[in-house]
């Protein structure tokens, strides 16, 4: 991932949210024929200095025997995102050297992939996916809710992926490399929009970095 300073994050508790809030990640591995890449959802950990990601994958899916183990894989996070019209920058009225641009924030984790088909991983994996995304909700679903037999079944159907991650990189480009006043335009811009994750990022790290435009 191409990482101007300006835009580099590299507090990995910040990272590891980010993840937690967007668990949908793309996995992306090779094979014989070329690459692959599949959109599931993630659960992200943190123990022993290292950071884990779990998900699993339909049986059906060939990724998952390419994916041996000790595989290097990519999974690629994407946060909040959102255009920016040069109609917000001060200096658009200054001297109109303006363009559009994209603002967005995202998650890059390398590592190595191990395979797993037994229940005794799978379960736990699953109900804790599952329990992680109905706390919420009133009537919140649980694996147990579903006949024993039919999530024996299910279970079978699937085969889990756990990513030791060895590189966790983030990159929120969300407007350091404008002047303040292109920066409060940029913020006011998203926030009328209605955009308001946005224009909180760019109002935080706005205040992280001093970084002025050059001319």
């Amino acid at each position: 991932m191409y990482l101007p300073p300006q835009f580099a994050e590299t507090d990995g508790t910040v990272l590891r949210a980010l993840i937690a809030a967007h668990p949908l990640g793309l996995l992306i591995s090779t094979s014989p024929t070329g690459l692959l890449a599949n959109p599931v959802p993630f659960l992200v950990s943190f123990k022993d200095g290292v950071t884990t990601l779990r998900t699993h994958l339909s049986r059906a899916n060939e990724q998952w025997r390419h994916v041996s183990d000790g595989s290097d894989v990519l999974v690629v996070f994407q946060g909040a995102d959102s255009y920016v019209t040069p109609s917000w920058y001060a200096s658009k009225a200054e001297h109109g050297k303006v363009v559009p641009t994209w603002n967005y924030a995202m998650v890059q984790a390398r590592g190595t992939a191990t395979v797993h088909e037994s229940s005794d991983w799978l379960a736990p994996q699953v109900s804790e996916l599952t329990d992680r995304h109905e706390m919420d909700r009133k009537d919140a679903w649980k694996v147990d809710d579903a006949p024993e037999a039919f999530v024996a079944a299910q279970l079978r159907g699937i085969v889990g992926i756990e990513i030791a991650v060895t590189e966790l990189s983030g990159k929120w480009k969300v407007s350091q490399n404008r002047t303040e006043a292109d920066r409060h335009g940029v913020q006011a811009g998203l926030a009328a929009q209605g955009d308001a994750a946005m224009a909180r990022l760019v109002g935080h790290h706005g205040s992280l970095h001093n970084t002025k435009e050059k001319p």
